[in-house]
């Protein structure tokens, strides 16, 4: 879009100084609705001092452009500096063989006789276009039944290209294909706002908006959501329409609790809405626009927080806006990844080759003055006429003149874009065929002329195929009548292979999966009541699974260390802050978001931490509702914040850990075996091979050594470590110099009894040993501890694991009373800690990568 004055300085800049190589292709001009400016292209051109062409065509065979440079040859397309120029062909053999004709160019002609129209007169263009929709197909339709070759291979559907000028022209070429029993998919044609799925959205979003008038909710029951006629309606009275609107309504409430996503697959998976459309002959073009719409509209909904009403009034301007070009999300996408034949508009065909190539509207272009025109005045620089002046007719007719230039070069473009072999079309239209690009080409000069005329007069049927015959005696396209009757129709061979269901055949590989701590520590489980594994649906926000139920824990702490004692030494006795709390997966979710989210060392709340938590867990309360007293809870979390973390953090609390010192929610998804490598070089471990590392590692009277009987059976066997583990950490402190993995724990780990209110008793260190010892938690512990140790040798920088990483730390919250939580040995109440030995956390690591520990058992 630079001025020609620019480029007269910026050669005067250069010269002298440095050479600059001007790369350029007058063809990009087609795209002047997006900025493309011959006339700069043009002026560039013009200082340069050398000029340099490709003169070598390496996409069409040599018959075929040969045949296209006797009509293109020497004709100035739009200016007279920009001449076809001659090239010679890379492929001298016809690599189509096999066709219906052998002639590489094809210029179908049609006669006014057929429609009954008198000598000198122009055909109706509606009627032309039907015509030679017909005509396209059987064309199509025969060229495939033949089964001709390219190249050596069989020509497939999506081997042949039906370039059109407008997206309106492209519908019509699609519905003729689909009529003769041709697949084909209409490649970007167009906004999906412009199509039958946004007007089908539009009629449900309306009925949604307001379900109590049945004029919007029939409205939506004649669309593809509930596939109704308007007979059905009529006779069925009100039952039905009640019963659409129960849906819609419904669907409405789906739509603000979980948005367009939610409503789409609703109404596909209850409505039958799918099946419905693939039944029909155009179904996977709906079915795509209906898809494509939906994302859309969700899209929107989400990131600008659109209710209902906006959302309506949003897609009612997507479909009024009138834009010349699309692209990005708007654009349509393909209907179908199936072996079809391609239409595109020929200015997406840009820089695309086909080895058959159809022009059937060539000739068909309607000239159109500009409201505002667009033009280059003498001196080359692009104007726009707003005034209204007395030159704005003179400035209609160098808009108009440029659009012409455009035109043949666009001509140009779909003539280039075949290998083997071009079809097109001349039909006689008093108003749309004399402005044709094609038109102005054959009739209005003769071979190697430069002058394009424009509007040459539309020529008699005995003219011209006279006119005809001579560019094909020329060596230019071969003329061909346009006739056919429908009892010549040609059929596409049909397959005598029976039908039959298709036959799954291939292994697949169950133990390969993206597993997680809990989907293993459950597996054995799983395995022996073969009924838990079923799939089922997946909760918006699913709470954590890594806290076992209530009444599960309780009879496993019952069994292994009995009932919580009634006496208890006097420094044991505090009362938990948690003690009138929930229980359950939601309130431990709960815990962990406000924890997740507020900073203690930097409350933003006035410089109340207090106050900073309240603002947090209402904050989290609306998307985990729990039934609580919020004040209770909050003191509870302040008490939490001031309590001792224990050995592995002296002296340090979770207030005193701003964000520089901790990473919260650490997201990793670990490849195991190799993740998705099928050439890695790897075993696959098992679960029960823990248990021999535990034993080798472990130094008797370590807690979690008990936990090596517990994987030590079949069915942690058959738990193998391939695929990938995710998961997400919970928090990474930094105290001092090393690292710790932190895991919060909301677990009831005291009895029933409500004279004996939860204290810090029951999480005193002991019965944290034997509740870590009695779950699954140590298989966590040793994974995050994995987690951890690979994290910090991929970022740390001189990373030693004896002096960075620093253990594991499960904060049993119940437990934690504030500063006046009871020590016992060292070890504050409600906080399990463990450092691992470093050759453990190694050796895991290698078990997940694959590597089998020495006397395994397979």
């Amino acid at each position: 879009d630079t001025d020609p004055v620019q480029w007269q300085v910026l050669d005067r800049a250069f010269s002298g100084h440095a050479t600059m190589v001007l790369i350029g292709d007058p063809k990009q001009a087609i795209y002047a609705f997006r900025g493309g400016d011959v006339t700069t292209y043009l002026a560039a051109a013009d200082t340069a001092t050398k000029h340099a062409t490709l003169n070598v065509n390496r996409r069409s065979d040599e018959a075929l452009l040969d045949s296209m440079q006797k009509v293109l040859g020497g004709a100035a397309l739009g200016d007279p500096k920009i001449v076809v120029h001659g090239v010679t062909a890379a492929h001298p053999d016809s690599r189509l063989v096999g066709a219906p004709s052998a002639a590489p160019f094809r210029l179908r002609m049609v006669d006014r006789e057929r429609f009954d129209v008198r000598p000198g007169k122009g055909v109706p263009i509606g009627e032309l276009r039907s015509h030679v929709a017909k005509d396209l197909a059987l064309d199509v339709k025969a060229l495939l039944a033949a089964s001709p070759t390219f190249d050596g291979r069989p020509l497939q559907p999506r081997d042949v290209a039906v370039l059109c000028s407008t997206n309106v022209q492209c519908q019509a070429a699609w519905q003729g294909l689909a009529d003769a029993g041709i697949p084909a998919v209409i490649a970007g044609a167009g906004s999906v706002f412009k199509t039958d799925g946004a007007a089908v959205w539009l009629s449900l979003l309306e009925a949604m908006e307001q379900p109590h008038r049945s004029s919007r909710v029939r409205a939506a029951g004649l669309t593809s959501f509930f596939g109704h006629t308007a007979a059905e309606l009529d006779e069925a009275g009100d039952a039905v329409t009640d019963a659409i609107a129960e849906t819609v309504r419904d669907w409405s409430d789906l739509f603000r609790q979980r948005g367009v996503a939610a409503v789409f697959e609703a109404a596909t998976s209850a409505n039958g809405v799918l099946a419905r459309l693939l039944s029909q002959v155009d179904g996977e073009r709906l079915a795509t626009d209906l898809r494509h719409t939906a994302e859309s509209l969700h899209d929107v909904a989400t990131r600008e927080r659109l209710g209902l009403v906006a959302l309506v009034g949003w897609l009612r301007e997507q479909m009024a806006e009138d834009k010349q070009s699309v692209s990005g999300a708007r654009t349509r996408r393909l209907d179908s990844d199936a072996a079809a034949v391609q239409i595109l508009t020929i200015h997406g065909s840009k820089g695309l080759q086909f080895p058959v190539v159809y022009l059937p509207s060539v000739c068909d272009r309607f000239p159109r003055t500009p409201e505002v025109p667009l033009f280059h005045d003498e001196h080359g620089r692009r104007c726009i006429d707003v005034g209204g002046s007395q030159a704005v007719r003179a400035n209609i007719g160098r808009a108009v003149e440029e659009l012409a230039g455009e035109d043949l070069r666009l001509l140009y473009v779909a003539m280039t874009r075949a290998q083997s072999q071009l079809v097109t079309w001349w039909f006689p239209n008093d108003k749309n065929t004399i402005h044709s690009a094609l038109h102005r080409m054959l009739f209005g000069r003769g071979p190697g002329q430069p002058d394009v005329p424009t509007g040459p007069p539309l020529p008699t049927d005995e003219h011209a195929r006279e006119i005809g015959r001579r560019w094909e005696a020329a060596g230019g396209p071969v003329l061909e009548g346009s006739e056919w009757q429908l009892s010549l129709e040609p059929r596409l061979a049909a397959s005598s292979d029976p039908l039959s269901v298709r036959q799954f055949t291939r292994k697949v590989d169950t133990a390969w999966r993206r597993t997680s701590y809990s989907a293993l520590s459950s597996a054995a489980t799983a395995a022996a009541d073969q009924s838990t594994l079923q799939v089922g649906s997946e909760p918006e926000n699913p709470p954590r699974d890594d806290e076992p139920d209530l009444p599960v824990l309780t009879a496993v702490l019952t069994s292994a260390i009995g009932p919580t004692p009634v006496v208890e030494p006097v420094e044991t006795t505090v009362v938990s802050p948690m003690a009138t709390l929930p229980v359950g997966a939601t309130f431990g979710s709960l815990v962990h978001a406000v924890l997740e989210h507020t900073d203690p060392a930097a409350p933003d709340q006035g410089g109340d931490l207090r106050a900073e938590v309240l603002h947090h867990i209402d904050e989290q309360l609306v998307r985990w509702p729990v039934e609580l007293d919020r004040e209770v809870l909050a003191d509870a979390v302040v008490a939490i914040c001031d309590s001792p973390l224990g050995p592995l953090a002296p002296g340090a609390t979770l207030r005193q850990l701003g964000r520089a010192d901790r990473m919260c929610e650490l997201d990793f998804e670990l490849p195991l075996a190799g993740g998705d490598d099928r050439s890695y070089a790897a075993g696959h471990g098992s679960l029960r091979d823990l248990g021999g590392l535990l034993r080798r590692h472990l130094q008797p009277g370590d807690p979690l050594l008990p936990y090596a009987d517990a994987v030590d059976d079949d069915a942690h066997a058959q738990q193998e470590l391939v695929g990938y583990l995710s998961g997400s950490v919970d928090v990474v402190l930094r105290v001092g110099g090393r690292f710790v993995v932190v895991d919060y724990k909301t677990n009831w780990l005291g009895g029933f009894d409500e004279d004996q209110p939860l204290t810090a008793a029951a999480y005193r260190p002991a019965a944290l040993a034997e509740a870590m010892t009695h779950s699954s938690y140590p298989l966590q512990a040793l994974l995050y501890a994995v987690v951890l140790h690979r994290f910090l040798r991929w970022r740390l920088p001189g990373y030693r694991p004896e002096d960075h990483f620093g253990g594991v730390v499960y904060l049993y919250l119940r437990g934690m009373c504030g500063p006046k939580t009871p020590v016992i040995d060292g070890e504050p109440c409600g906080v399990f800690s463990w450092r691992p030995p470093i050759a453990l956390v190694e050796e895991l690591s290698d078990l997940l990568d694959g590597l089998r520990p020495q006397g395994a058992v397979a």
